[in-house]
């Protein structure tokens, strides 16, 4: 049978927008090892056909998808909506920019959060981690990968939070990990972190000894190769010092240890009730 794709082109704020849209039936011959069933994903992007294409083939992989088509509407549905699972999040949005969702949403929820944009300057992408997506694609992308991303960043979420049906607590001095409900504290205050940030804490709590160089963190976090100019975990690390230090000042939890890589400071501890 040929297969049969249709390329949309758009041209708003001089940006050039690609998306190739593979008919259903090609997608369930060719792309079988993982449906989302049970997941609900909001795709936020202004431009409707764009936003169709994606919840369609998305909605083929067994998803339930719900659209936004400006900021506002995103973050309210992030807000309101029950059992949301992943943001696909647009940067150029209308009535509020993607990266002002993001950083409200940041405020008040961990949910996973892909960027999507045509900005592909690695500064855009690094400022964007600091702010808390999970991970970011540019445009023009193919729905494939996209939906790689979106497996990759959920199984990343899901084991974060339902690995062990035991009550797990890691600690480490006033930072607690209950990797049963999903929750970090500092000092009893909620610590919000985004899944990457908590997996990467949760390795070292779970390794409290250990020193992690950034190519053994990156490669366990994003299952990917290391390269060595990524500055990937640098920045990660950069985000969780600061949020450890809002919440307690006093404390130092990591530290860096200059051409070798970072490790916890003092006493921790593996603590399974």
């Amino acid at each position: 049978m040929h297969i049969k794709k249709t390329v949309i082109f758009s041209y708003k704020y001089d940006l050039f927008r690609c998306l190739t849209f593979i008919s259903i039936y090609d997608i369930m011959k060719n792309i079988t090892s993982w449906r989302c069933t049970m997941t609900k994903i909001l795709t936020a992007e202004d431009d409707r056909e764009i936003n169709r294409l994606i919840c369609e083939y998305l909605s083929s992989q067994g998803c339930e998808t719900i659209s936004a088509f400006n900021g506002l509407d995103a973050v309210r549905m992030v807000r309101e909506e029950t059992g949301l699972s992943l943001l696909i999040l647009d940067l150029m949005l209308p009535f509020q920019s993607g990266d002002m969702v993001l950083q409200k949403i940041r405020e008040f929820s961990d949910i996973p959060v892909i960027v999507v944009s045509a900005k592909s300057e690695t500064h855009s992408k690094i400022e964007l981690i600091r702010m808390g997506a999970d991970d970011y694609i540019t445009k023009p992308f193919d729905l494939d990968e996209l939906l790689v991303r979106v497996e990759a960043v959920l199984r990343r979420y899901d084991g974060n939070n339902h690995t062990n049906q035991e009550q797990k607590i890691l600690t480490c001095k006033n930072l607690s990990l209950d990797l049963t409900s999903g929750i970090a504290t500092v000092c009893g205050n909620a610590l919000t972190l985004t899944v990457k940030e908590y997996t990467i804490l949760q390795l070292m709590l779970e390794n409290p000894t250990k020193l992690w160089s950034k190519a053994n963190l990156f490669e366990s976090v994003w299952g990917e190769n290391y390269l060595s100019d990524d500055n990937t975990v640098k920045v990660h690390m950069s985000n969780i010092r600061q949020k450890l230090k809002k919440l307690d000042p006093d404390t130092e939890y990591i530290e860096t240890v200059w051409g070798m890589g970072y490790r916890l400071v003092g006493d921790c501890a593996s603590d399974v009730n």
